[in-house]
């Protein structure tokens, strides 16, 4: 005897029910260690996203999940599909009853945030990367792809590689011993060897003047830039009038040869952020610094 089409209706919706209670049931939680060395455990992989960090925040876009983005730090701009995103502060100031009201699955931040404890004590689950490095950045793609349950961070990492090896060939130093100068910021600050912009230079084929035991990021004595004699020097656009008053520069190879390599704004949010675009900034460096040699010939 068939049962009734009512009946036979309940008995599908019970079957459903019960297929779908087992795997809550019986899903294993998503476990992934972050760099604090905390081990933070997701029962399905995190819908609601608060990043607060730009080179996270481009990460997860790069990854496929722009869309589970709810809130992002101020310095975050790209993609243009995010801009619309409430912002939520940066460095020490960061809005946490803002935070609160969004009702993330997960924040994402450096490891160093002084926000951590706050949100542990909201109970507000935070997942901390400390990307400062090309290998950090493969690091952290793994990580966020077993936490967001993406399976693209293969596929990131390798166009990244791809796009520096390309910039190297393009430059084609051909055995030209070229010393360069990155200024990360007027104060000055520089690139050094071991910060991932330094890795970037030595990637293409480029000579740092800035020494690696002087550390990643350190604060330079404009009278050393004089004294190291750099053949080409990189800053932003914002730095380009500065320069022209440190007592010494004009007698700079780099300036003397007009081989100063200014960034806009754009391009130097893609130089100086330790994220998927890291191949792109390669891109840029190479492109610039050949653009200059052939026009000082």
């Amino acid at each position: 005897m068939q049962p009734t089409t009512p009946f036979r209706y309940l008995l599908i919706g019970l079957a459903l029910f019960l297929i779908a209670f087992s795997l809550a049931v019986f899903a294993k939680p998503i476990e992934v260690v972050d760099d604090r060395g905390i081990t933070v455990s997701f029962n399905s992989p995190p819908q609601r996203i608060v990043s607060l960090l730009p080179s996270l925040t481009e990460s997860v876009c790069a990854l496929g999940k722009c869309s589970s983005l709810v809130g992002i730090d101020r310095f975050s701009n790209w993609p243009k599909s995010i801009q619309h995103l409430p912002k939520l502060g940066g460095m020490g100031e960061i809005n946490l009853e803002r935070i609160v009201q969004l009702k993330p699955d997960v924040v994402l931040l450096e490891k160093a945030s002084p926000v951590i404890t706050r949100l542990n004590e909201l109970g507000i689950k935070a997942f901390a990367l400390n990307v400062k490095s090309l290998a950090d950045e493969e690091r952290a793609l793994k990580k966020l792809d077993r936490v967001l349950d993406t399976s693209d961070s293969a596929r990131v990492w390798n166009q990244i590689q791809q796009e520096i090896t390309h910039a190297s060939k393009q430059l084609n130093l051909d055995g030209k011993f070229l010393r360069v100068y990155f200024e990360v910021n007027p104060a000055p600050f520089a690139a050094g060897k071991s910060s991932f912009i330094g890795e970037i230079l030595s990637r293409l084929g480029l000579v740092n003047v800035i020494p690696e035991s002087l550390g990643p990021f350190p604060k330079i004595n404009p009278e050393f830039i004089v004294q190291a004699k750099p053949d080409f020097i990189l800053l932003s656009e914002s730095t380009t009038v500065d320069i022209q008053r440190r007592p010494g520069w004009n007698t700079i190879p780099a300036i003397l040869n007009q081989r100063i390599c200014i960034f806009d704004s754009q391009q130097n949010d893609v130089l100086v952020r330790p994220g998927p675009r890291m191949g792109e900034a390669a891109l840029i460096i190479s492109q610039c610094i050949k653009e200059k040699m052939s026009s000082s010939r």
